[in-house]
């Protein structure tokens, strides 16, 4: 999964520092576990908004740069901006047509220009004033132009059985809430969040990875908790035992659950004149 730039928490901890540092080693491994998992459903749905030639994009929290490669170089658009607050890991590819910019998007006017196409995944569930940077990313959009932003949600649920794995679960989005502010339950709202903000027409859909063991998606859990674990450990739902069980579970053929899914809402910004 691709680090969210900026950002702040009830805890005060932010993403990037606290939790998921990009200097830590493994790191990088962990978002391309995350993009192998989930830069198919991406890629699909950007070339069917729209993304192609003559298209000038830019890509928000963009980690190791692999959306913005693939825009380029499979979808063949003109340019992309991929934005992160540490760009060390996309600083490692070189293609025509990409531009590198470090930058915390939670600053005013961090970028300045519009684009046919704005894309943000797995960035705004970790910040704070979360309708204001709806708004201020779908100020960048070109008439015409489409916002895609991508977030999780959890599927965990009061019915879901009890195993270490939805405990785990369980722990690590309390966890993340407490201490970098991380928070999904709002993430169902956005295509009414989209629609606000003068985006028309809006849409949006789920994918859910299936857990197979040794799977991108399976070992991306796996190393993300073992990265977040004192921060699961201090909600006292969990022990180390409970975090090992569910290690090897969700990494064995015995695993019977369901992925938090990724929510995809789209919306596009009329041509001028429109309606």
């Amino acid at each position: 999964m691709t680090p969210a730039p900026g950002g702040g928490a009830p805890g005060g901890g932010r993403y990037g520092e606290d939790f998921f540092r990009p200097e830590q080693a493994g790191e990088g491994d962990r978002i391309d576990f995350g993009a192998l998992a989930y830069d198919d459903i991406t890629m699909a749905r950007l070339r069917a908004v729209g993304a192609g030639p003559g298209w000038h994009c830019l890509d928000i929290g963009a980690g190791t740069g692999t959306v913005s490669a693939r825009l380029l170089t499979e979808a063949g658009v003109a340019s992309v901006l991929a934005v992160d607050r540490d760009v060390r890991f996309i600083g490692e590819r070189s293609l025509p047509g990409l531009d590198v910019l470090e930058a915390d998007i939670t600053a005013p006017g961090f970028v300045s220009g519009r684009f046919q196409l704005v894309h943000a995944r797995f960035v705004l569930m970790h910040l704070p004033e979360r309708d204001r940077l709806i708004r201020a990313l779908a100020e960048l959009v070109a008439p015409g132009g489409v916002l895609v932003l991508s977030d999780a949600v959890d599927l965990t649920s009061d019915r879901t059985p009890g195993t270490p794995y939805t405990a785990v679960m369980r722990a690590m989005w309390q966890g993340l809430r407490t201490t970098i502010g991380t928070d999904v339950s709002w993430v169902p709202s956005y295509p009414q969040r989209l629609r606000a903000v003068g985006l028309s027409p809006v849409a949006a859909e789920i994918h859910v990875p299936p857990l197979v063991a040794g799977s991108a998606i399976s070992r991306f859990w796996a190393d993300t908790w073992e990265r977040s674990r004192a921060a699961m450990l201090a909600t006292g739902l969990v022990d180390d035992e409970t975090i090992d069980q569910a290690v090897r579970y969700v990494g064995s053929d015995e695993c019977a659950a369901l992925s938090a899914g990724m929510l995809t809402a789209w919306g596009r910004r009329p041509e001028r004149g429109a309606g």
